[in-house]
């Protein structure tokens, strides 16, 4: 044993220390090294800046503290460099939504300028405008038009109206006119049933704003009846309601006629 362990001493003696194996480690580095700066070089040639946002993630992941919320920015020695991010140019608006855009414009301009001219029975809650897809409807309670029955036009409306079919005649819309009555059975000489009534009074406005300037061949006169109601007729209140006119601005572009074949 004691052989055995001079041998071993003698040995080790004789072996020179390698003091250059350190060597190996660092060339593995420096290709490592190499080959990821290659890779970042080709990921950036191909594009900057995906490149750019990847790199100062990785700052972020390594240089911000524990607390720090997301995407808050790192603060370096070196001023940031500005990423070259793809912008999407707007596309220019087909004829068809620039025709829909100023529509809907002169849509709104009638709706306040009927706001204005219907302020006196506005005030009364006589009147209801709203706009929707299809254009502008002024809905207008009897009351505040006609005399229980009749179909003749007071001097109040008459002044109210006039001051809506100079508003309506500057526009090119289409408009119908609608006369509606509650379920209330009219039996008169002139007015045989509510039908009756309800078209005299839809006419009646439609010949009041041909004398205001607006074009005949815009206009449209239609009577409802009871059919239409838009409240409960068992309630006064809900009579009342329903006892209306509406004056519909339509906007609603129209198709294309297109014939349909008919079967031989």
């Amino acid at each position: 044993m004691a052989h055995y362990r001079r041998r071993r001493r003698r040995r080790e003696a004789d072996d020179p220390e390698n003091h250059d194996r350190w060597l190996v480690s660092y060339a593995d580095f420096i290709t490592l090294l190499f080959a990821f700066f290659v890779v970042m070089y080709g990921i950036s040639s191909i594009n900057e800046g995906k490149y750019r946002v990847m790199s100062d993630s990785i700052v972020f992941a390594f240089r911000s503290d524990p607390g720090q919320a997301p995407g808050a920015q790192v603060a370096t020695g070196q001023a940031e460099m500005p990423v070259n991010m793809p912008l999407r140019r707007p596309q220019p608006r087909t004829r068809n939504e620039e025709t829909q855009a100023i529509k809907k414009e002169t849509l709104r301009g009638l709706a306040r300028d009927l706001n204005q001219a219907l302020a006196p029975l506005a005030a009364q809650g006589k009147v209801r405008i709203s706009e929707g897809a299809l254009g502008i409807q002024v809905d207008i309670s009897a009351s505040a038009l006609f005399a229980p029955g009749e179909a003749r036009l007071d001097l109040g409306a008459i002044r109210a109206l006039g001051a809506v079919g100079r508003v309506l005649a500057a526009a090119d819309f289409p408009i119908v006119v609608e006369g509606h009555t509650d379920n209330i059975p009219i039996s008169t000489p002139q007015f045989p049933s509510n039908w009756e009534l309800s078209a005299a009074r839809a006419a009646s406005v439609v010949r009041l704003f041909i004398d205001t300037g607006m074009d005949p061949r815009r206009l449209s006169a239609v009577g409802h009846a009871d059919q239409r109601p838009v409240a409960d007729n068992a309630t006064a209140e809900g009579r009342q309601s329903n006892r209306r006119v509406a004056i519909s601005i339509e906007a609603k572009t129209p198709d294309n006629v297109v014939d349909v074949p008919l079967a031989e």
